[in-house]
């Protein structure tokens, strides 16, 4: 004999199953903590206020690779120790550094070594942005000019691209070596095939210089940028449909941007108005945290080679550490190779 039972979903008086009920009634996740004091601050004496520049940098083999005024300085992550690479003021692969010098002039430093290996020209005026891509190192100059150099030929560069009106100061290659996108002053966000001398895609929506440039490493073709004081904005791009699709108004000069490498998430860091660094979640652009402690524009934003940590600096000469992405488990380690809280870079 078989009985019938009261709860069976026939007779439910909603159309909402148990199943979901059951999801709809379990206690929410709660949000994930991040902390809003940084873990450690390094003072870094003559880290210029320049919107245009880009001065700091950490390498995949956990070093971070500063520019204090005519100096370029290498600190530690895991042992906290402070290197003068060079001091270019008074000079007559994760192992060789790439520093742009305000006399148009490019320097490759073996790091290991301390040794300058090279020294590249072209550009008529000062390098504020490089990027690697394998053995091509790409400059970006105030002449408004970007440069492709193959660091294994013995010609000083291979391509010139000649389309931004204004001081290039953003640069960036997406993971896989294909694309290039370049910001200016000139208020445009440009994307280049590798090989191509003009862009594939012009893009004019932002109102104020583009520097923070940034590739979605989960999702191909995607790209983020974010626009100066008078523009504020962070938008985000298809670069195989070339349209833009997505914005979000920040309120303050976006500087920075970078993507978490283990979740759908990126980090902006902000100047002119409230000098703030905060945390997103994409696509929704929901903020997950804002965190506060420059007292000037955050212009400095470098990850971890573990994709945990980030650093920002800022012309209030500090460096600060921040915890900000999670990292994959199996990456995870007791020990963070950081030690104190507050120290100098020199």
């Amino acid at each position: 004999m078989h009985f019938d039972s009261p709860s069976r979903q026939i007779y439910s008086t909603t159309p909402v199953s148990q199943e979901s009920r059951n999801i709809l009634l379990s206690p929410k996740k709660a949000p994930r903590s991040i902390s809003k004091v940084p873990f450690k601050v390094l003072d870094a004496p003559e880290l210029r206020d320049d919107f245009y520049l880009n001065l700091v940098d950490w390498s995949s083999k956990n070093v971070l690779g500063v520019g204090l005024g005519s100096c370029v300085y290498l600190w530690s992550a895991l042992t906290s120790k402070v290197t003068q690479l060079c001091d270019l003021g008074a000079q007559d692969s994760g192992s060789y550094l790439a520093v742009g010098t305000d006399t148009g002039k490019i320097q490759i430093w073996d790091v290991e070594a301390a040794r300058r290996v090279r020294t590249m020209t072209g550009h008529s005026q000062r390098v504020g942005v490089l990027a690697w891509n394998d053995h091509i190192l790409t400059s970006g100059s105030r002449d408004r000019n970007i440069y492709h150099r193959d660091v294994r030929s013995e010609a000083m560069y291979q391509q010139v691209l000649s389309n931004h009106s204004g001081e290039v100061c953003g640069l960036k290659w997406n993971s896989a070596g294909t694309q290039l996108a370049s910001g200016g002053n000139d208020n445009r966000l440009l994307v280049w095939e590798r090989d191509s001398t003009e862009p594939l895609y012009k893009f004019r929506d932002h109102q104020a210089a583009v520097k923070a440039i940034d590739w979605n490493p989960h999702q191909s073709g995607i790209l983020a940028s974010g626009g100066g004081s008078q523009d504020r904005h962070i938008r985000f791009w298809n670069t195989t449909s070339g349209t833009c699709i997505g914005a979000t108004d920040t309120g303050s000069q976006v500087c920075n941007l970078a993507w978490s490498r283990t979740t759908n998430e990126l980090v902006s860091t902000h100047g002119y108005s409230q000098n703030q660094i905060v945390v997103w979640k994409y696509p929704a652009m929901q903020q997950i945290a804002s965190l506060s402690g420059h007292t000037t524009r955050v212009l400095y934003l470098a990850l971890s080679p573990d994709g945990q940590t980030i650093v920002t600096g800022a012309g209030d000469e500090t460096l600060r550490f921040w915890n900000v992405f999670q990292k994959n488990k199996s990456e995870r380690k007791d020990d963070d190779g950081f030690s104190g809280t507050i120290a100098t870079i020199r």
